[in-house]
């Protein structure tokens, strides 16, 4: 009998370090793209920002469906939010530090490979917006895509790796349950 109870006491430390070990590979890997992430969208934004304030208009037609522009996004999402004041900057700022710990926390939490990337891309990109804020008291978006002269709001790095991220969040949600992969 002891040998029994040993057997099943080993067995549970070993899924517990097993268990460790791929909480902290899921967060390895969303670290690292977060990281990625941040850079990419913040050498992005200093080459574009260059790049475009060069123009008078600060306009690129790149396609006839494409556009390089110079928008300062002082709101959120779609310009909601407009009106410019250091209270409305630094409280978005602050829900955005907020939603921050919170997705930290999930990924922390992170059983597969697919919510450890999408987690890692809207960390980052969040983060990277964040920064925006902090340096500019806005976000600059530059990645202006149109067609038959309706303009989708214009949009950076960032926000494209917080769309991803968030579809390979539902993409994991609706896959049926795996091992871990």
């Amino acid at each position: 009998m002891p040998a029994l109870l040993r057997s099943r006491r080993s067995h549970g430390l070993m899924r517990l370090a097993t268990s460790a070990a791929g909480t902290i590979s899921m967060i390895r890997l969303g670290g690292i793209v977060a990281a990625l992430v941040l850079v990419a969208d913040q050498v992005s934004k200093a080459f574009f920002l260059d790049f475009v304030a060069q123009h008078n208009p600060p306009v690129v037609a790149v396609t006839p469906f494409f556009n390089l522009v110079q928008v300062w996004n002082t709101g959120v999402s779609f310009g909601l939010f407009q009106e410019d004041s250091d209270l409305r900057s630094w409280t978005l700022i602050g829900v955005a530090v907020a939603v921050l710990v919170w997705l930290s926390i999930w990924l922390w939490r992170a059983q597969t490979r697919l919510v450890a990337l999408g987690l890692g891309g809207i960390i980052g990109g969040a983060i990277g917006n964040i920064v925006d804020r902090v340096r500019f008291g806005a976000v600059f978006d530059f990645l202006d895509f149109h067609a038959f002269g309706w303009h989708w709001p214009a949009f950076n790095l960032a926000d494209s790796t917080i769309v991803v991220g968030v579809g390979l969040l539902l993409i994991d949600g609706f896959r049926p349950n795996s091992s871990g992969t």
